[in-house]
């Protein structure tokens, strides 16, 4: 993540990864303002470019060559990537109302979130026919789709509806790639049976009469029935009827028309078209809050009036990123007209494709390939991301402020006190944790409920008290998110050695700013980190928050264990015999180092940060219940480093079987390409404890077991007995990736204790 010099005076905040954000990002990311910080909320991190879909769908491209990697791109940005799906705006507080996590305040917000399916205007589309839009949620209904046409037996009739540009092409993708999966499989591809229903008389109204006719021909060579006229009024499972009383049977429906704005904008106050789309001016502000702009296909602009195509929401871009720019400099805005005839290039599902500008059209296996240059050319922009400009000088931002903001600022800048002085203001936390409800207990005599200069708490009877402590700063740019990590990696030491947690007191940095966005900053983690504690129904007592460079967080948490040794699970006491097992996958070190290298796939980073959010606790219960003689959570030294720290003590030799290690996405690809954490160096001198060392140090995995983990799994003993049932329960649990990657073996002669096999 980058940690900027200037601190944040202004939140940007973008709804959505459409193609007009994807440029602002770029933009952005290629002259940042000092001062200004964006921020990303967007459900999916992979969002496909329109351009190339119909020819990902046709099997001439594969998934990443049409997706745009918004992980990636934001950290090239410096935005805060927030993976979570915006349900609401509140623009009194100014706010993004989000549907997981706190909500986000704004100072300037722009809306692209393309358009959505209004299929609950037609009885029983919701329920039975395949939506396109939004487009970014497509790609698993599609595979879907595919799945169930391979094993359909015999004729499948599939339905289209809407004969529009978008449905015409992915018409013909599909037909062209389903019919190429029956040849693979030796069927006749003629089982294959399309219909393409448009309400209207003709196809492709908003185009030419001789591209449209090209089309017809197409359609009709290729055996696609046409129903022009035949508007869709109820669909049923297996069948849609027109209202003119035309009914078709069908094993799949896909819809292409009637899209509309999203229901959550009804909510918001803005001017909202006869669609649900967002009007907004020539400045790509809305008519109704200048404090808020739109662009793509939500957004209607009320002067120039234009189709809902993908080339006016990359043409937004430009204009978007630099009205958002002076906006928050507090410069005039400037106009944007869009073009009034663009090109469009409409591909015939095979590597052919018709061009359309006006009164104009040509086709032919040249315009494909030049279809094809120009979208490849357009997705180099942000998968090939170019170097940023030199660091912006360190001087006062050039964002209008006034009044107390700006004393603030000026403050924020200044050289900051030491000491106490550094603590994060008084207010500024009340207001922050004011908001939070940590869990209570009644072993909890003195706490946040009734602060005092340090917490009380009771022990009950026959139990002992276990103590840790772990601090870090942050490694991703989401606060919400860092602060669920960094509870779950506190908890992890805890839920290892078999006792619940009782108590959490928090230590906290906070990089100086703005009351306003120092408060957001400190509220956003907590409400991450509180998740994780009340979830444990550990109660957070206190804590101390200070101001520094980085975002940091960390936690001393007090634990119960039954008051009696054979009670509790420790590192020592691997018997020979037992099996070794690990509960999740391993290679947040290598993922985390490479995504700050902009060398890791966004969907990488996502399953790493899953993974990382989940909670140890019920698998230590497991283990435990099914008799484990040993345990430790998997962190900073790694698998190799903690396996170490058990057989010594427990006086045995392991086995580890590199192959059955569990393994995180993309982290063999990480460590492939050299691209280790910072830590890696200092856990490779363990290998003096592995004995065959140079039998397996070119196996793909060997890195991994250096690879320092953040809140990774449990490592238990069990004996080898029980080991079918306990990995069988902890999958049950909801540890997928759970494997026995090894045994315990008698202490030998020799003094390295591991062995590794490949």
């Amino acid at each position: 993540m980058q940690t900027p010099e200037q601190p944040v005076l202004r939140d940007i905040v973008l709804i959505g990864g459409g193609h007009s954000h994807v440029g602002v990002l770029r933009m952005f990311g290629m002259k940042p303002v000092p001062g200004v910080r964006l921020n990303l909320i967007c459900r999916d991190t992979h969002t496909p470019y329109s351009g190339m879909l119909p020819g990902y769908i046709a099997g001439h491209y594969g998934y990443d060559d049409v997706h745009i990697d918004l992980g990636k791109l934001a950290e090239f940005a410096g935005a805060r990537f927030f993976r979570d799906e915006a349900v609401g705006v509140d623009r009194n507080q100014h706010r993004v109302l989000c549907r997981g996590r706190p909500p986000v305040p704004y100072d300037q917000l722009s809306i692209n979130i393309g358009s959505t399916p209004q299929v609950q205007q037609v009885a029983g589309a919701g329920e039975h026919a395949v939506p396109v839009k939004p487009i970014h949620r497509f790609n698993d209904r599609w595979l879907a789709l595919l799945e169930r046409v391979r094993n359909h037996p015999g004729r499948t009739r599939i339905a289209l509806v809407g004969a529009g540009a978008g449905g015409v092409e992915l018409t013909l993708a599909m037909q062209y790639r389903l019919r190429n999966e029956l040849r693979a499989l030796g069927r006749n591809p003629d089982e294959l049976e399309f219909h393409l229903f448009n309400s209207g008389p003709r196809i492709l109204p908003t185009h030419n009469a001789r591209v449209r006719r090209r089309f017809e021909r197409v359609l009709a060579a290729r055996g696609v029935r046409l129903h022009c006229g035949q508007e869709v009024n109820q669909v049923d499972a297996g069948r849609l009827a027109t209202a003119s009383g035309e009914s078709l049977e069908a094993d799949e429906i896909v819809w292409v028309t009637s899209a509309g704005g999203a229901p959550w904008l009804r909510d918001t106050g803005l001017e909202l078209d006869e669609q649900g789309f967002i009007r907004v001016q020539d400045t790509l502000q809305t008519v109704t809050d200048p404090r808020i702009f739109a662009a793509g296909d939500i957004a209607t602009m009320v002067d120039h009036p234009r189709e809902k195509a993908g080339v006016f929401a990359v043409r937004q871009g430009p204009p978007l990123a630099a009205n958002l720019r002076r906006a928050v400099e507090g410069r005039a805005l400037k106009s944007y007209r869009p073009q009034s005839r663009w090109l469009a290039l409409i591909s015939t599902g095979d590597r052919h494709a018709v061009a359309s500008r006006g009164g104009v059209g040509f086709e032919g296996d040249w315009v494909w390939r030049w279809k094809d240059w120009i979208d490849r050319r357009f997705m180099a922009k942000f998968n090939e991301l170019p170097a940023m400009e030199d660091e912006a000088p360190k001087q006062a931002s050039s964002v209008q402020l006034e009044g107390e903001e700006a004393q603030q600022a000026i403050s924020a800048v200044a050289m900051r006190c030491g000491g106490c002085g550094a603590k994060v203001g008084a207010s500024t936390l009340s207001r922050a944790l004011g908001m939070l409800q940590p869990a209570q207990r009644d072993d909890v005599l003195v706490g946040l409920h009734a602060p005092d200069d340090a917490a009380v708490v009771r022990v009950p009877p026959g139990k002992a008290m276990v103590h840790t402590v772990d601090f870090f700063r942050a490694f991703i740019d989401d606060p919400y998110v860092f602060g669920r990590v960094a509870a779950n990696h506190a908890l992890g030491d805890i839920f290892a050695m078999g006792a619940e947690a009782q108590t959490a007191t928090a230590v906290a940095t906070i990089p100086s700013g703005l009351e306003s966005k120092v408060e957001d900053t400190v509220y956003q983690m907590m409400s991450g980190a509180l998740e994780i504690l009340n979830d444990a129904n550990c109660a957070l007592v206190g804590g101390h928050t200070g101001e520094g460079k980085e975002l940091a967080l960390g936690f001393a948490v007090n634990g119960l264990v039954d008051d009696n040794l054979d009670a509790i699970m420790r590192k020592g006491g691997m018997q020979p015999g037992d099996v070794l097992i690990i509960t999740k996958p391993v290679g947040t070190g290598t993922l985390f180092a490479a995504h700050a290298k902009l060398q890791a796939r966004g969907r990488w980073i996502d399953a790493a940060l899953t993974s990382m959010c989940q909670s140890n606790r019920q698998a230590a219960d497991c283990l435990h219940a099914h008799g484990a003689t040993a345990c430790t959570d998997i962190t900073g030294f790694g698998v190799l480093g903690h396996l170490v720290e058990m057989t010594r003590p427990s006086e045995v030799d392991a086995e580890v079987d590199l192959s059955a290690l569990p393994v995180l996405d993309g982290a063999e690809e990480t460590v492939a390409a050299g691209v280790l954490s910072s830590l890696q160096p200092a856990n490779v001198r363990l290998r003096r404890a592995i004995r065959n060392q140079s039998e397996v140090v070119d196996h793909p995995r060997y890195p991994l077991i250096f690879d320092p983990q953040t809140a990774g799994g449990l490592m238990a003993s069990v004996p080898a007995e029980g080991a079918e049932a306990c990995i069988q329960a902890l999958r049950e649990l909801g540890y997928p990736h759970t494997a026995v990657v090894g045994r315990i073996l008698p202490q030998g002669e020799a003094l390295e204790p591991i062995t590794l096999k490949g």
